[in-house]
């Protein structure tokens, strides 16, 4: 989980979670709002809203799952003209407590870890009593957001910019020219 504190901060307590798990329901004002936009490098975010139940894993473990919905704005990558986007997001995770058997990786061989790409993730470790869920659903917002927006109808061609004169460029770009004719 992130290190720093989150806009949307919410620290669950798991030590006596209900039967049928915990909902959590993060919805960000606008403060929060401004600063995920700051953080995430976006121009704006119109929504946040996490909805999380925390419940029982296992003997000593704690599942989040969920769903985090928002509405942003970010600069089309081509023309920075402002794109507007929607983002969801299914929240999954399980957590562990730091001495728990099960936070450790058992492989039979205590120099090789074993990772399985399609597998599920591993349980991550936590200790005290208390879990950030609004970091964790910050995590999975910041993972669904396009890294590279673009305003539709927007082509890199149609950019003047993007088609510098090669006398106007420069030496860079004379150079760059003849690499390219060497292929």
């Amino acid at each position: 989980m992130t290190s720093g504190t989150s806009p949307v901060s919410f620290r669950a307590s798991v030590l006596h979670l209900p039967q049928k798990g915990m909902p959590v329901t993060i919805e960000a004002d606008e403060t929060q709002r401004h600063l995920l936009a700051q953080v995430h490098g976006l121009l704006s975010v119109g929504s946040f809203r996490a909805d999380i139940v925390v419940s029982n894993w296992k003997s000593d473990g704690v599942r989040v799952n969920g769903q985090v919905v928002a509405d942003i704005t970010q600069a089309c990558v081509i023309s920075l003209d402002p794109v507007e986007s929607h983002v969801e997001a299914q929240i999954s995770a399980l957590f562990v407590p730091e001495n728990s058997r099960l936070a450790k990786v058992h492989t039979g061989n205590s120099e090789e870890i074993v990772l399985d790409a399609d597998g599920p993730d591993s349980p991550e470790p936590f200790s005290g009593e208390k879990i950030d869920v609004g970091a964790l659903a910050e995590e999975y917002f910041a993972l669904a957001i396009d890294p590279y927006p673009r305003k539709d109808g927007v082509h890199l061609e149609e950019i003047e910019a993007f088609r510098p004169d090669a006398a106007e460029a420069g030496p860079l770009a004379g150079k760059l020219a003849a690499l390219k004719l060497k292929r």
